[in-house]
């Protein structure tokens, strides 16, 4: 390959990440269930637990997964993002029709089907960006995962700010965002992201850590925006449509990479034609071995052919950190322990974020949408600075080897300092989760406000650092399928923790209201639902903890491997 098809294929690359960051920007509309909740409540006149019941509905959907992580090895990308797409449109329309009653309220089963396509929707379009875009960037797992999950975690508070800034916090017109926004987006996505064959130079893993590091900063520089907005609101519509449009301008930035990197490919060219050139054409002429080197090679291969023979006789099963089909990881303790321990995290976490704007009611907060996006905005800053930050105590132990390289007896030092298993974050964001939610039981004055932020960066934590520990525990091969069984945990976590805990705790509590709804104001609403979900979160952390320990040896060998080929290469360059 060509010095400048090797750098079109980058920058091809580059674009596709861009349209996925713009997908994962739009993918979060999962969680926004609370800034149209009581609109809904409202017009059909239900109980807590039946809107909780419906917010299930909307989790159930991301059950259905399963098939678009079926469809992630056998459908080209773009065909998977069109299914989310069209899916989303179906979904999210039909709720935007009841809210602005432009039909009257549909059947309560009728309601369900839709809620559960339009959360279905969502996990075609991360299936498509996730397994694509970390086969495209196989060796910065990590950084791909936080900065994608980053911005759907952005998603919630995106939509729920532009709906303020324009739409004066309208819900009908909120789900006419949801419905067309993502729509569109993936329209565009479909063009530009695909599987890009991967270069493993030096050169390559370094420009990818330089390209990698401008996506957070222009990430952290959204988050901070919105949390600006946020924290001064919306004085008129001037400065409203101003806010709206600097946004959509930092969320294109990102577009400047791959024009970089198209622009620097498009400079090779005629660099590699003056190379041609000054080269003289050559024929290089190939020798014969020797006899009785051409004896040696081929006794050789034939021990080695018979010692792979052995080896794939004695090996019936492979080992955690090798390719796994699904029921080979299925048959593992460590995938179960992995997917409990995910249970208790995304679980306890959706139970807060689809029950926020009854929460905050509770608590004597009649606007929510500041508690909403500071769960959102804070659970992208638990995405990214988990995922970045646990890719960086990998390879700075991988640095720290290359130096004491020269001294002797130093394997077991370099493995301490390069071993650290990513399932230790998932377990700090636990013990931090069941803290946030303690203090929202105690119902201080502003306990809403650190809950928020605490909830939504334990919960970001949990997706971020969960999506690379599966793919280097099980492989890539199947990762898309494996990626949506763990998903799992989010309508069953749902179900549990929102639907029948928090569902049934409120409804005890509350008083019916005329129509056949109900209300419930005071710390006693939800206080023991916070409890459980506590305890919850303390067996999550015993569970990671325990995962840390049996992976510890598996990521020793996944991160020395590395060493190697870096120490290689700086020999070479010397």
């Amino acid at each position: 390959m060509g010095i400048r098809e090797s750098h079109t294929f980058s920058a091809w690359k580059w674009l596709g990440f861009v349209s996925a960051v713009w997908v994962q920007t739009i993918s979060g509309n999962n969680y926004t269930f609370s800034n149209y909740s009581d609109a809904i409540k409202t017009l059909m006149n239900l109980t807590q637990l039946q809107l909780n019941n419906l917010s299930v509905a909307k989790d159930v959907g991301k059950a259905f997964g399963l098939l678009a992580g079926l469809a992630s090895d056998r459908l080209p990308t773009p065909v998977i993002l069109l299914i989310g797409a069209i899916e989303g449109l179906i979904g999210y329309g039909a709720q935007w029709l009841v809210v602005s009653q432009k039909i009257h309220p549909l059947p309560y089963w009728q309601m369900c089907i839709f809620m559960c396509l339009g959360g279905n929707s969502t996990t075609w379009m991360n299936t498509a960006v996730l397994v694509t875009c970390i086969r495209n960037f196989r060796r910065n797992r990590g950084p791909v995962s936080g900065i994608l999950k980053g911005y759907v975690g952005l998603s919630t508070a995106i939509f729920t700010d532009l709906c303020s800034a324009l739409f004066s916090d309208d819900p009908a017109r909120f789900l006419v965002m949801l419905a067309v926004i993502p729509f569109a987006v993936c329209l565009v996505a479909i063009l530009f992201l695909r599987e890009i064959p991967q270069s493993t130079s030096v050169a390559a893993e370094k420009e990818e850590a330089r390209y990698f590091a401008i996506f957070n900063i222009v990430a952290v520089v959204v988050a901070v925006y919105l949390l600006t907005y946020d924290l001064i609101g919306s004085t008129n519509q001037v400065f409203s449509l101003v806010f709206a449009v600097i946004l959509l301008i930092l969320l294109a930035s990102p577009l400047a990479v791959p024009i970089y990197a198209f622009v620097k490919s498009w400079r090779l060219v005629g660099f590699e034609a003056d190379m041609e050139r000054q080269q003289p054409l050559l024929k290089e002429e190939t020798t014969s071995p020797p006899a009785e080197t051409k004896e040696i090679i081929t006794e050789v291969a034939a021990a080695a052919s018979a010692d792979d023979a052995t080896v794939l006789v004695e090996k019936t099963k492979p080992v955690i950190g090798e390719e796994h089909t699904i029921m080979e990881a299925m048959q593992t303790w460590d995938f179960w322990v992995l997917f409990t321990s995910f249970l208790c995290g995304v679980g306890t976490g959706m139970a807060v974020i689809n029950n926020m704007a009854q929460i905050g009611l509770a608590l004597g907060h009649a606007d929510v949408s500041i508690f909403i996006s500071l769960t959102s905005i804070w659970g992208f800053f638990g995405r990214i600075i988990s995922g970045s930050v646990s890719e960086y105590f990998l390879n700075v132990g991988c640095k720290v080897g290359e130096l004491i390289l020269q001294m002797d007896n130093v394997d077991e030092v370099m493995a301490r300092k390069a071993g650290t298993p990513r399932p230790l974050w998932n377990a700090a964001s636990q013990i931090l989760m069941a803290v946030g939610l303690l203090l929202m039981a105690l119902a201080l004055p502003g306990c809403l406000y650190i809950g928020s932020i605490v909830v939504g960066m334990c919960y970001g934590v949990r997706l971020a650092v969960t999506v690379p520990v599966a793919s280097e525990l099980f492989g890539l091969k199947f990762y898309g399928l494996l990626y949506n069984i763990l998903i799992l945990n989010l309508p069953i976590g749902s179900f549990l923790f929102s639907g029948l805990l928090a569902g049934y705790l409120y409804d005890a509590q509350a008083t019916p209201t005329p129509g056949g709804g109900n209300t419930c104001v005071g710390a006693h609403c939800y206080g023991l639902v916070f409890i459980i979900m506590a305890m919850a979160s303390l067996i999550g952390f015993g569970l990671d903890v325990l995962l840390a320990i049996r992976t510890k040896n598996i990521y020793t060998k996944i991160f020395n491997s590395r060493k190697p080929k870096k120490s290689l290469a700086a020999s070479n360059g010397q």
